[in-house]
């Protein structure tokens, strides 16, 4: 591995990334109303099931290579703004930021393959949710 420091710094910001993650979208579930609600909160609670399982992953990484993960919680900005195309428009900065964080540790990794590996799939999947987003916030 590159610099370890490097690396449980980067995997410290992914997991506080992943645990409001978690705080964001189950948030968002409870305020979407409308004749939508359903399909879209079920959405929403998978995302923060999914920010959950990702945390989970990312905290044993941590201590298996020796850290500790934070016990903070996590920053949320709230804009009091729960329209479901702002709640896509702020998922879509938090998916970028997340995505970003992870093609950090791909870097980071050295010659570490299960960690470049792990990263990778999460490349993947945070890919996959930017362009379901992205999708989902067009309207043509």
């Amino acid at each position: 591995m590159a610099n370890n420091n490097a690396v449980m710094e980067c995997l410290n910001k992914i997991f506080l990334a992943e645990i409001s993650g978690i705080i964001r979208y189950l948030h968002y579930s409870f305020m979407i109303m409308g004749h939508n609600r359903i399909p879209i909160q079920k959405w929403l609670r998978d995302r923060a099931t999914e920010s959950m399982d990702h945390a989970t992953t990312i905290g044993e990484k941590i201590t298996s290579l020796g850290g500790h993960p934070p016990v903070i919680a996590a920053k949320v900005e709230e804009t009091n703004v729960h329209t479901v195309d702002q709640i896509l428009k702020e998922s879509l900065k938090f998916e970028e930021e997340a995505l970003n964080f992870y093609k950090d540790l791909v870097k980071l990794a050295g010659d570490d393959v299960a960690l470049e590996e792990l990263a990778r799939a999460f490349v993947r999947a945070e890919t996959e949710h930017l362009d379901e987003v992205r999708k989902m916030l067009r309207t043509s």
